[in-house]
């Protein structure tokens, strides 16, 4: 119950802002990003390798997307073309978002977030170049011209989606634990970091904007079915 207290704004805005991203944002925009990126193209300078390395943890900053959808989107970007290493270091990087960012500052404050932050992406900067020229070394860099990308299908019966109602019951009960329970067992809670009231109200309705949006989509979907 805390922690979806905690980050239940950086959730909802994250998904939102990868789905539109997924959605409206053109692959070429991600191939300018990264400098001499292509489909079939293997031969990066160590220039260029150390661009896509610091591109794609921006990039991923900046679509919130971190642990919440960053592999589907790595596959896409290497199958365009982008370097290994820069894929290396956009999976990496899902430990330098910004709702892991802000959440540190609750704890610690703004100055130890920042550091935190900076310590992870130094240390993703050096194992990426150490994978990408690791492989290279032993010739086993992948191919990024046998990346197939297919449409998925989402929704269907099978044994996931049994696993899903029954972690979906589970869940439930946490819930009802949590909420009205919550008197039985007395838990609590202190912050090292007092929250920002500003941007707590900023996430808040950015929030409930991603949920009328998310309304928005699935109301023209049923209506154009």
């Amino acid at each position: 119950k805390m922690e979806w207290q905690m980050v239940w704004k950086d959730v909802t805005v994250g998904f939102t802002v990868a789905g539109i991203t997924a959605a409206f944002v053109p692959d070429s925009f991600f191939q300018t990003l990264f400098i001499n990126s292509g489909q079939g193209n293997t031969d990066f300078t160590f220039l260029e390798i150390l661009e896509h390395i610091v591109v794609g943890p921006v990039a991923a900053f900046l679509t919130f997307i971190g642990s919440m959808g960053n592999i589907p989107l790595a596959a896409l970007l290497f199958g365009k073309g982008v370097s290994f290493a820069g894929v290396m270091a956009f999976i990496f990087s899902d430990l330098v978002v910004f709702p892991v960012l802000r959440i540190n500052a609750k704890y610690y404050g703004w100055k130890m977030s920042l550091f935190i932050t900076f310590l992870l992406f130094t240390a993703l900067i050096g194992t990426a170049l150490a994978l990408h020229y690791g492989f290279d070394l032993l010739n086993m860099l992948p191919d990024s011209s046998q990346v197939k990308i297919q449409d998925s299908e989402f929704f269907k019966i099978d044994y996931t989606f049994f696993l899903n109602v029954a972690f979906l019951i589970i869940s439930a009960y946490l819930v009802y634990l949590g909420f009205f329970k919550k008197k039985d067992v007395e838990h609590s809670m202190s912050e090292m970091a007092p929250k920002s009231p500003l941007l707590e109200s900023v996430l808040k309705y950015a929030a409930f904007i991603c949920y009328i949006w998310l309304a928005g989509g699935l109301t023209a979907k049923f209506l154009v079915n």
